[in-house]
């Protein structure tokens, strides 16, 4: 593909959903199958901080390729370490077809633990696997002096609720797991005083790294939770799920709606704030091929289930990228005016009233040069 066109440099946002991760996996093997393609900057949290992570890792050591063959490696290894796991389909499911672990006794023992006993008491010596895999997979000091991609990992401060963002030379094991660290799984992870739980409590992922110190125009968010469901959930499960959706993309879609408000005051006062102003939102998301899928089915690292969510990113990004490339550094392709519901919409400035609503001030008078310079 090299030559055929001008490269375009992104910046990428990497949510977190445990093994729903996969599905990024394929979104980021595409991307590098693609010489037209340059990642400069990833921010992640969760299992998209590890991506991010693996990815640097493999881009430092070996290019496009080696990128490519970490996080193949990665996802390897998190399959290999889940198969002895007690939580596991049970051969209905298999049967079925389902990727959901709702009926396996190992994860309905380990859902009813984790309600009453704290991970302090359950799991006194913290023991995680995950950690033990990062490890093994990833050479940080070969992240941490990567310059072909700036990596940004959000955890969450117990203390304090905010958000912190890790950044190369930071960036180690403990940075990671406090990033994917699920209150009611594993101990808050102690990193310099502070304690820390998943990121995506305040971040899932954080914007305003990638908007403040990267200058690709274009920010590409990769989605795992979706933002809409239809109708209200009414099983137990299903409302954990549509639960866990909510939470984990609330401050995502706060983000974005101060980036949207942000570039709209910008244009309308003429402010000087050109980073906002250029900014290109993007969004890649499968929502009908992950919306059916069970909040266990995040627990569920079968090789073939990986494959199945890595296919499935591989595709959503090669029609992406069939539709979008051209629109790369000249429009945004996802509309933010979805974001904010019939009694907040965004606020139309220049003629001084929210969109949908009578104005709450009256437009002023346009002259005939400016008027013909709006149309």
């Amino acid at each position: 593909m090299a030559g055929m066109a001008e490269q375009k440099t992104i910046e990428l946002a990497l949510q977190g959903g445990g093994a729903h991760g996969a599905f990024t996996w394929g979104v980021l093997d595409r991307l590098l199958a693609d010489e037209r393609i340059r990642i400069e900057g990833l921010s992640g949290t969760s299992a998209g901080a590890m991506n991010a992570v693996v990815l640097a890792d493999g881009l430092e050591r070996g290019g496009r390729e080696g990128g490519s063959k970490a996080l193949a490696s990665f996802w390897r290894a998190v399959s290999d370490a889940a198969r002895f796991s007690p939580v596991q389909r049970t051969p209905l499911d298999v049967f079925m077809g389902r990727w959901s672990l709702d009926y396996s006794p190992g994860y309905m023992m380990m859902d009813m633990l984790t309600r009453m006993v704290s991970p302090y008491e359950m799991n006194p010596l913290d023991a995680n696997p995950l950690r033990d895999i990062v490890a093994a997979q990833v050479d940080f000091d070969r992240v941490n002096r990567c310059r072909s991609a700036k990596v940004f990992v959000t955890a969450t401060n117990v203390e304090t609720g905010k958000a912190r963002i890790f950044r190369q030379p930071e960036l180690s094991v403990d940075t990671i797991m406090a990033s994917a660290c699920l209150p009611f799984l594993y101990k808050a992870v102690e990193i310099d005083g502070g304690y820390y739980w998943d990121g995506g409590y305040m971040g899932n992922p954080a914007l305003y790294p990638l908007v403040d110190e990267c200058d690709a125009r274009d920010l590409i968010i990769v989605q795992i939770n979706p933002f809409f469901r239809k109708g209200p959930p009414r099983s137990a499960p299903d409302i954990t799920n549509r639960l866990n959706e909510i939470t984990f993309n609330s401050s995502l879609i706060k983000e974005l709606r101060m980036i949207a408000l942000f570039k709209q005051l910008i244009e309308a006062e003429g402010l000087e704030h050109e980073r906002y102003r250029d900014m290109l939102i993007h969004r890649i998301h499968a929502a009908d091929d992950l919306e059916h899928l069970r909040v266990s089915s995040k627990l569920n690292a079968e090789w073939d289930f990986l494959r199945y969510l890595h296919d499935i990113g591989w595709r959503t990004t090669e029609d992406w990228l069939d539709r979008n490339f051209d629109k790369l550094g000249r429009e945004s392709t996802f509309d933010l005016d979805i974001l904010f519901d019939d009694s907040f919409r965004p606020l139309d400035l220049s003629r001084g009233k929210r969109q949908g609503k009578s104005p709450s001030v009256q437009p002023k008078q346009v002259g005939p040069k400016q008027a013909e310079k709006k149309s």
